[in-house]
């Protein structure tokens, strides 16, 4: 395939067996017959152009256990497609090139000189070109703290000042690559969902912890699209300290008593002097007072907002993740205290995964949006 080549038109069915083998492995067909409801015949003809577009290969044949006729599993040529993945924050942009299977092998961070979107499309571009020049590259995924449309507009990134980027039309204009730019939070959730601790779960919920509070929820294995789903309205929900630690009274954010620039600030204030979030953790598991309330209270917080989103969204799982989430470590005893509140002992136990990250992992999961991209097509 040439470089930017988007898949030939393809019946839903033929791209829902591409998923099947990018997700689950390697697979005869009759295995990927029976778990899409497909008849043999149909998977063969369907197969067909995935093979020949270089999406699928043929391995060596496997002869089954019950019948002695060889069958030729089928799975993806993972190293033959590569894909490009920009998480941008307000300073930095971190890129990383991945396979099909959003395997990362190569990365790099970049700081943002300026933060005019020409300027920006134009170093990612730049970095790509600098990391990969090889014609593998198939799409770009770019993610943002903030509001996107049609998986191309930025219509508000706060961190970096801007309202109705035209950022996907500016990469593909620059790089003559296809490119979808999305929320980060949904990305992080796309790649968990596909590639990662959610795979194969019908329902579960992601969130994140950091500069801001993200949110996204999986049902019935596709993850739910709303208006507000990317302007952080968790953060808004109110929480009170049900009188466990004073500092938090009635009608307080999540968001205030949360993020890091919260923890810092109540830190700062309690120590008088300036402090940055990893060394209120550090303080707060030496046995720094002032540390350990802020901490405690943020981590309680923390545990107040996961069993409400078990509860209402009644998930399987809920992953813990973002810069940020080292404090469920080592506020693990008060996030447990808040997790306890208002929940009966008759409920089930909130099954948590608590997924530590760096920031490649956030421009991996901007990969992952442009993988599906690349293999389901347009929505």
């Amino acid at each position: 395939m040439p470089p930017g080549a988007p898949l030939p038109r393809l019946p839903r069915a033929a791209r829902a067996i591409a998923q099947q083998v990018l997700l689950y492995g390697p697979q005869p067909r009759n295995e990927i017959a029976r778990r899409l409801e497909l008849s043999a015949g149909s998977v063969t003809r369907l197969t067909r152009p995935l093979i020949d577009a270089g999406i699928l290969v043929e391995q060596d044949a496997l002869r089954g256990v019950s019948y002695g006729r060889p069958t030729l599993p089928l799975d993806v040529a993972a190293d033959a497609h590569e894909f490009v993945g920009v998480k941008l924050t307000a300073d930095h942009l971190y890129l990383v090139i991945t396979d099909l299977r959003s395997r990362v092998v190569a990365e790099r961070s970049v700081p943002l000189v300026g933060r005019e979107p020409a300027e920006v499309a134009d170093l990612i571009v730049a970095t790509m070109r600098k990391l990969n020049g090889r014609p593998t590259l198939r799409a770009i995924g770019v993610t943002v703290g903030g509001r996107t449309r049609d998986r191309s507009t930025v219509v508000s990134a706060p961190f970096l000042g801007w309202t109705e980027v035209p950022l996907g039309a500016m990469l593909t204009a620059a790089a003559g690559l296809p490119a979808v730019v999305d929320n980060d939070v949904v990305a992080l959730t796309e790649s968990l969902h596909w590639f990662g601790a959610g795979r194969g779960l019908d329902r579960f919920a992601v969130l994140t912890i950091g500069a801001g509070i993200g949110y996204a929820l999986v049902v019935h294995d596709r993850i739910v699209r709303s208006p507000d789903g990317d302007v952080g309205i968790l953060g808004y929900h109110q929480v009170g300290s049900a009188g466990r630690l004073s500092p938090t009274g009635p009608g307080r954010s999540v968001a205030s008593l949360l993020t890091s620039s919260s923890v810092c600030s109540a830190a700062g204030d309690g120590l008088g002097r300036t402090v940055g979030y990893e060394e209120v953790l550090d303080l707060a598991g030496a046995g720094d007072v002032t540390c350990r309330a802020v901490v405690d209270e943020a981590a309680f917080t923390l545990g107040r907002l996961i069993q409400t989103v078990a509860t209402v969204a009644m998930t399987e799982r809920i992953i813990l993740s973002g810069e940020g989430v080292r404090l469920a470590t080592v506020g693990q005893a008060a996030m447990a205290d808040g997790i306890a509140v208002g929940r009966p002992i008759s409920a089930a136990p909130i099954t948590l995964d608590v997924h530590p990250m760096e920031f490649s992992e956030w421009a991996r999961g901007a990969a992952v949006i442009a993988i599906q991209a690349f293999v389901l097509g347009p929505d």
